[in-house]
């Protein structure tokens, strides 16, 4: 006769090992009948057409090739501009050395008029340190301190400064776009080449035909920035080349005008002052002197 005690220890454990079969049973189950349904949801998935990656690479790579072509615009904009800036400063230094070198004295050279170019802004910002200087009329600044020569020097130097200033505008422009542009076209080509290979690879198939075509419109890209590049380096380096030959003769000819203004001990006269004028408005004129009588008894043979 079996024990109450046992009895009662089988009775409570099939009681608590029925829910769990009866969940375990019911999960397996829903689990066979979700796996058809997921099976469906991956095989849609899958055969989704990858338009994603097209319209990324798409976007990328004619965002660079705009971009590189505002490279192209730009850059051929201040070459043109460039070229035009120094075919008129080299007309313009030339007529006035000419002139500047014709003139009979230093002071005639301070009356040239209709003067154009970077000489003639030298010579003028010398020219009027001179006159500013002439008579005490200088004023007692700091801009002023020093003797005629210091201040002289001081304002032809400020001013080959700003012609070198305007010499050197656009030519970083120019460096900038020769030194990123195939790197910009690089980067398109790589991202041209990432949308291919993704399209390639949904289609199964890799043939030659399927290849080329793509990659070939990626390397298009790297093409075109060196395209771009190129006329930039080109340019930059023609530009320096002619800057340094404009900046030569500048500094040149303000050596030339320090020493000639030294020779005049750094004066000139105003123009229109050659004659002293009276209080009336008369200009005194030198008569000679008058022969006393003696001497005109002796030209006469008298003696006295």
């Amino acid at each position: 006769m079996a024990d109450p005690t046992t009895a009662a220890a089988e009775i409570s454990q099939a009681a608590t090992q029925a829910p769990i079969a009866g969940a375990v049973s019911g999960a397996q189950s829903v689990a066979t009948d979700l796996a058809p349904a997921a099976a469906n949801v991956a095989s849609s998935v899958a055969s989704a057409p990858p338009v994603g990656p097209e319209i990324t690479s798409g976007l990328i790579v004619d965002g660079t090739l705009d971009v590189l072509i505002a490279f192209s615009v730009v850059t051929w904009a201040l070459i043109l501009i460039k070229g035009i800036q120094h075919l008129r400063i080299g007309y313009h230094n030339r007529a006035y050395s000419k002139k500047f070198w014709s003139a009979k004295d230093f002071q005639a050279a301070s009356a040239l008029q209709d003067n154009k170019g970077p000489a003639a802004r030298i010579a003028e910002v010398g020219f009027a340190t001179l006159l500013e200087t002439d008579g005490g009329t200088t004023t007692h600044d700091l801009e002023h301190t020093g003797e005629r020569q210091e201040l002289l020097d001081r304002r032809l130097r400020q001013q080959l400064q700003k012609e070198r200033g305007s010499l050197e505008s656009g030519l970083a422009i120019l460096a900038t776009i020769g030194s990123i542009s195939p790197f910009v076209g690089l980067f398109g080509t790589v991202w041209g080449i990432m949308g291919a290979l993704t399209n390639i690879s949904k289609s199964g198939s890799a043939n030659l035909e399927v290849v080329a075509g793509p990659i070939g419109e990626a390397l298009v890209a790297t093409a075109i920035g060196i395209a771009v590049a190129v006329p930039a380096v080109i340019g930059y380096n023609f530009f320096i080349r002619r800057n340094k030959v404009v900046w030569a003769f500048l500094d040149d000819f303000a050596v030339e005008f320090g020493h000639l203004a030294l020779k005049t001990s750094f004066l000139i006269k105003r123009t229109g002052s050659t004659s002293a004028p009276t209080a009336r408005g008369e200009t005194l004129v030198k008569k000679p002197a008058l022969k006393s009588n003696n001497e005109d008894l002796e030209t006469n043979g008298v003696q006295v």
